[in-house]
Formats: structure tokens, C-alpha cells, sequence
């Protein structure tokens, strides 16, 4: 289906019409059975297996059940902003074919709150059956390009969204909002969690969705330190590491590789790993971290998941491989981590920490 889709159309063409048949359930009929040692519990959820559909794809909401028939043990829809908004002019997506990698300057094109409740109000009662059963939904909250008040928007999100969330990433990370990656900064990133952390705490349900920030990858040891101190000090739950580069490594051969926007897939993914096992050095294991950047087979996950993550995502390889590649990494993390001695995958988050330390693995 992806061969065919690129072969035929553009990138963003391709990315609305896969986004399209898997609404329409149009998947491959997939037959494997998650084992035991693929569960995750984290941040108060069950995840039956730790491969999940990474934010940008299902920007609107449209296709999740779709993506759990794939395979996906959690599905993260938006990012969402809170008024409807188009986006950057196209052309915005760039895929480089001879690097596995995708540029894209979408510009959180986004349906807005209301359309985005209304959809995931009307699944409601299925995602709550889905929850229980080990496959949750997160939601990925951004801002709209013309706000003046960061906090406003996020709060916003967060009110209208988070009684339907399992959990909710507060996205500061996106390349292409003028202006979002400074809300990573020490002063500004305390400011907005606080209003955040202070609306979910206010949501009338029980059980309190856990927060996750979306960092980038091109941060400076600084920011990354602070980053690190804001979120122990604050509680926040979790770290989604990473969001895509504006980076551009050496060994890209693809013509369009000089596009402007942020680079994902194979080329990111050691930037991405070696932010993962930074952020679980500076939080000392204890924040939960979902490894994102170039995962496409078992091994990138295994490699993540070593380096500290207890959870990881992906997309691009998905535009690459197609459906299946969701079965294939869950296979070759199975085998591997039978080979490396360990049960589950909890026992493999951040053996390389202890390896290093001269302790087991």
C-alpha cells in the first residue's frame, strides 16, 4: 500500500490518503499476538506492547482504530491547536527517498478542539474498552501560529481534550511554529507547565492523565539540564524524546535534503538515542521517557529502549515499509530481547546505564 501510494502520488497526497484507508480500517489483517514481555506498565497505563504511532501522522483524530488494527500498542493523535488553522503554503513535505528520511514544515495544520472532541467523543466508549485492554490514546497539544499567550493555548487544550486523553504531550518542540522551540527555555517552560499541570489537576475526572513534554533534539547541554530540573521539580510525567531536527547530517545524498523544515527517520535516529540517554542520566532514571527518531526495525527500538526509554514511536518508517513494519519491529524486539537474557522489556530500560556502571547486561 505505501509503495503504491508513493509511487503515485506526492508526499502529502500520500500522507492524507494513508491517513484516509486506515480510517477506513483498510489495514493488512495482522496475526501476531503481542507475548508477555512486550508489556509496558508506565505512567499509571498498561501498554501491551511499547511500539506506537507517533504524533504528525493522525493529525485530526480520523483513524485511530485503523492504527491499533495495524499493530500499534498506542496511538498519539495532533498535534491539535486549539482554533482550526491551515498550516504553512504547500508544498511542506519532502520525502528523501535515498535516505529514509522525510523533511516536513506542515505548520501544526490542525482541525482545531472542537472538531477533534467531537471525533473522539463519538469513540469514546471503544477507546475506554481499547485503555483497558493495554492500548491507550495520547493526545499531542500545540499552539495556534497567531497566539500571544503560549500557557492559554496549552490550558485550553488541555481542558477541552484531557477528559478523553490517557495521556497529553505539551509539543514545544515542532521546528515550524515561529517562536515554539524558545518555550523550552528554563523560564518559559516553568511558566507554561505550571498552567498546564494546574488544568489537569482541575479536570473533573478521576484518575488525573499523566503530561509528557516533547523536546527537541538540537538542545544545548543547558537547556537540557534545565529541561531535565523543571520536570522533577514540577512532577511532570514523562519526556517524548524526540521531536524531529533542523539539523542536517553529513550523509544525506537526497537532492532535497537542503529543504527547510525538520528532518526525521534513519538519518536523526542516534541524535535522537543519544538525547534519550542524556535525558535518563539528568532525570536518574526516574521520568518516563518515549523514545522517538528513526525506529524502524527491532534493533533502533532495542537501542532506544537500552538507552532509557520505556516506550518508543515511530512514523516515517511507516512511510517507508508500510503496515507491516509494526509487526516486524515487535518480532525482532521479542527475539531480541530473549537473546539478551532479558524478560520483559522493563528489565532492558537503561541496561546501558548499568552495563556502563559495571553492573548486569
Amino acid at each position: 500500500m505505501a509503495g503504491q501510494l508513493k509511487r503515485i502520488a506526492g508526499a502529502e497526497t500520500a500522507h492524507l490518503l494513508a491517513v484516509k484507508m486506515i480510517g477506513w480500517g483498510l489495514v493488512p489483517l495482522n496475526r501476531y499476538q503481542d507475548p508477555a514481555s512486550l508489556e509496558v506498565n508506565v505512567l499509571g497505563l498498561k501498554f501491551r506492547n511499547p511500539v506506537g504511532m507517533a504524533a504528525g501522522f493522525d493529525k485530526h483524530g480520523e483513524a485511530v482504530d485503523g492504527l491499533y488494527k495495524m499493530g500499534f500498542g498506542f496511538v498519539e493523535v495532533g498535534t491539535i491547536t486549539p482554533k482550526p488553522q491551515e498550516g504553512n503554503p504547500k508544498p511542506r513535505v519532502f520525502r528523501l527517498s535515498a535516505d529514509h528520511a522525510v523533511i516536513n514544515r506542515y505548520g501544526f495544520n490542525s482541525c482545531g478542539l472542537v472538531e477533534a472532541q467531537q471525533r473522539l467523543k463519538a469513540r469514546e466508549p471503544a477507546q475506554q474498552e481499547k485503555s483497558k485492554a493495554g492500548l491507550p490514546l495520547g493526545i499531542n497539544l500545540g499552539k495556534n501560529k497567531l497566539s500571544q499567550d503560549a500557557s492559554v493555548d496549552y490550558s485550553e487544550g488541555m481542558r477541552v481534550l484531557g477528559p478523553l486523553a490517557d495521556y497529553l504531550v505539551v509539543n514545544v518542540s515542532s521546528p515550524n511554529t515561529p517562536g515554539l522551540r524558545d518555550l523550552q527555555g528554563k523560564a518559559e517552560l516553568r511558566q507554561l507547565l505550571l498552567a498546564v499541570l494546574k488544568e489537569r489537576d482541575a479536570l473533573p475526572r478521576e484518575r488525573k492523565p499523566p503530561v509528557l513534554v516533547k523536546i527537541a533534539p538540537d538542545l544545548t547541554t543547558q537547556d537540557r539540564q534545565d529541561i531535565a530540573d523543571i520536570v522533577t521539580e514540577l512532577g511532570v510525567d514523562g519526556l517524548m524524546v524526540s521531536n524531529t531536527t533542523v539539523s542536517r547530517p553529513e550523509m544525506l545524498r537526497d537532492p532535497q535534503k537542503s529543504e527547510v523544515g525538520g528532518l526525521s527517520g534513519q538519518p536523526m535516529k542516534d541524535l535522537s538515542t543519544s538525547v534519550v540517554s542524556d535525558m535518563y542520566k539528568l532525570t536518574r532514571g526516574k521520568v518516563t521517557i518515549v523514545g522517538i527518531g528513526g525506529v524502524a526495525s527491532g534493533q533502533d527500538a532495542m537501542d532506544k529502549i537500552r538507552a532509557g526509554a520505556s516506550l518508543v514511536q515511530l512514523y516515517t518508517a511507516l512511510t517507508y515499509q508500510g503496515p507491516p513494519v509494526v509487526t516486524k519491529i515487535k518480532r525482532e524486539l521479542e527475539q531480541l530481547l530473549k537473546e539478551q537474557g532479558f524478560s520483559c522489556v522493563s528489565e532492558a530500560v537503561g541496561a546501558d546505564h548499568r552495563a556502563a556502571e559495571g553492573g548486569a547486561h
